[in-house]
């Protein structure tokens, strides 16, 4: 059993340097309603932080952590950081002994798809989703005898059950890409009905012909903001770029110079030239460009969301040290490899690599 560090097993001048460290990366937040980020703040994290990195060479562990976590986590402790499908490329690369997944527990279930040798834990077991809590395996089934010819595609945004059920995964990074590469007329999408009615206008754009049915999940963070926000926020900042995320409503994303997936989110904004930018989706993100380019400004809009805030260091420093059985992802073997089928169908579709089994089948 690993043993825990204390703050006082950490010099004063190793607790000092790591804040300094912590501080060059969050001084430039101005989006996190918790606290300012200077030095007393960062020293007061910094013992935490030196304890979890070197809790992590012990154990052979890595921590993946979504760019919607909170920062400290991102920038304090993270091995890598990003939207779903460049962690799941990460976690299928994966050789650690250990991978704690610092974002909601379907994150880590397909972690624990990839890399089934590998001990997958989350710091809090109650980090869910709206979207993969909105549909089981048993629902699945039962739309699927409703649309027997259709391609069956579900958001990475799912249970391990229900991509089990699926074709196909897809992540919103490529799902244009993929839906439109299936060879079916009739795609029954699941879980996000917002999702799906995105699909649908961008198909139509593309002049390809497909008849999109969806369940009826939303995004708790995305399916929650006002377009008479961008109206107001134009008017008030002239040469504001707006950018919304496909889980978005209608109204908004019609509404948005850019829509697009949290990678591709960073990038535009990063690569754009404006004076300033709204972006709605979950405030970490905005909080990651504010620290890896400082010179943007932003206009309030974004939300929180409650699963990925249950994300903390100290639930990250304690399941390194003795994870409690429900912190530890498992998964039936069958249920896994025929999940394992949909991703790595998205995998060969997204990126054209041809079909190779992943680890451990």
């Amino acid at each position: 059993m690993v043993t825990a560090n204390t703050s006082a097993q950490f010099s004063e001048t190793e607790v000092r340097e790591e804040a300094e460290r912590l501080l060059k990366r969050l001084m430039h937040i101005e989006c996190d309603s918790r606290r300012s980020w200077n030095l007393e703040s960062c020293l007061e994290i910094a013992p935490l932080t030196l304890e979890i990195n070197q809790l992590k060479k012990e154990t052979g562990s890595v921590v993946l952590a979504h760019s919607y976590v909170e920062p400290e986590i991102i920038y304090g402790v993270a091995d890598f950081s990003g939207d779903s499908y460049m962690l799941s490329v990460k976690a299928k690369e994966s050789q650690a002994n250990r991978i704690v997944f610092s974002g909601v527990v379907f994150m880590a279930e397909t972690a624990k798809i990839l890399s089934p040798e590998a001990e997958v834990v989350v710091p809090d077991h109650r980090s869910g989703c709206s979207l993969a809590d909105s549909l089981t395996g048993e629902q699945l089934r039962e739309m699927k005898k409703l649309y027997p010819d259709a391609a069956v595609v579900c958001y990475i945004n799912s249970t391990a059950d229900v991509k089990s059920e699926c074709d196909v995964c897809v992540t919103s990074s490529n799902v244009y890409k993929i839906i439109a590469s299936l060879p079916q007329k009739q795609i029954l999408f699941v879980p996000d009905r917002l999702m799906a009615e995105n699909i649908r206008i961008e198909m139509k754009k593309r002049g390809i012909e497909k008849d999109i049915v969806s369940s009826d999940g939303t995004c708790i963070v995305h399916d929650q903001f006002d377009s008479n926000l961008i109206a107001e926020a134009r008017d008030k900042f002239p040469g504001l770029k707006v950018v919304s995320h496909p889980e978005c409503t209608r109204t908004i994303t019609e509404k948005s110079d850019y829509v697009g997936s949290t990678g591709g989110m960073m990038q535009y904004v990063k690569g754009t030239e404006a004076p300033y930018f709204m972006m709605l989706t979950e405030c970490g993100l905005v909080e990651r460009i504010e620290v890896e380019a400082p010179e943007k400004r932003f206009i309030s809009g974004c939300k929180l969301c409650p699963y990925m805030k249950m994300n903390s260091l100290e639930k990250i420093r304690d399941v390194l040290i003795q994870p409690r059985p429900d912190q530890v992802v498992e998964l039936n073997e069958e249920l896994r490899l025929k999940a394992l089928s949909s991703i790595d169908r998205m995998f060969e579709l997204a990126e054209g690599q041809t079909h190779q089994p992943s680890k451990g089948c």
